[in-house]
């Protein structure tokens, strides 16, 4: 099997540019992604939890990737939450998969948004972690919105970097294609 185009992209053209404007010696010293996360939280789940199995399977359109159940930690009275009910769905996406995701985000959906004007560049976290949040699913091709039970249902992407800073991980993302807007 072939590796994925961004990883090609990754290893030829960013490692070298990394090292040519940040000063690196080692190349095993770039920043790099060690995995992505994509989290879906589903509240009326709650009240009907085929909902929830409707995110899940959509997630798993999404990502190619089975996700994993999430459930309360605590009761909250005024929601109407009990303790251990399931309330949303995450996927870890690791090498490949990783890629092969990041390319269909940044190249296909991103795109399509309507009158998008690009990502926050201030959505890194202390330790240089990058966090999107999308309102909608339905901008992956792989989602059929006119199916009969599809509901409009956000989710959060973080990007978890190994190795580097806000300032470095930044260019990783920008040299790998993500759009950021101005600011």
């Amino acid at each position: 099997m072939a590796a994925p185009r961004l990883l090609e992209k990754y290893r030829k053209e960013v490692i070298p540019q990394m090292q040519e404007k940040f000063a690196i010696k080692n190349p095993m010293a770039v920043p790099h992604l060690a995995k992505i996360v994509v989290n879906m939280g589903v509240g009326e789940a709650i009240g009907d939890v085929k909902l929830l199995d409707r995110a899940a399977e959509n997630l798993a359109t999404i990502t190619g990737q089975k996700p994993t159940i999430r459930r309360s930690k605590k009761a909250i009275s005024n929601f109407k939450l009990r303790e251990n009910l399931p309330i949303g769905a995450k996927v870890t996406l690791r090498r490949a998969r990783m890629y092969e995701f990041l390319d269909r985000l940044v190249n296909v959906s991103l795109p399509r948004i309507r009158d998008f004007n690009g990502t926050s560049r201030k959505a890194f976290d202390k330790g240089g972690n990058y966090t999107l949040g999308i309102t909608d699913q339905g901008i992956f091709p792989e989602i059929d919105p006119g199916a009969r039970d599809f509901r409009i249902q956000g989710m959060d992407i973080s990007f978890v970097f190994e190795n580097g800073n806000k300032e470095q991980n930044f260019e990783v993302l920008r040299l790998l294609g993500m759009p950021f807007g101005k600011q």
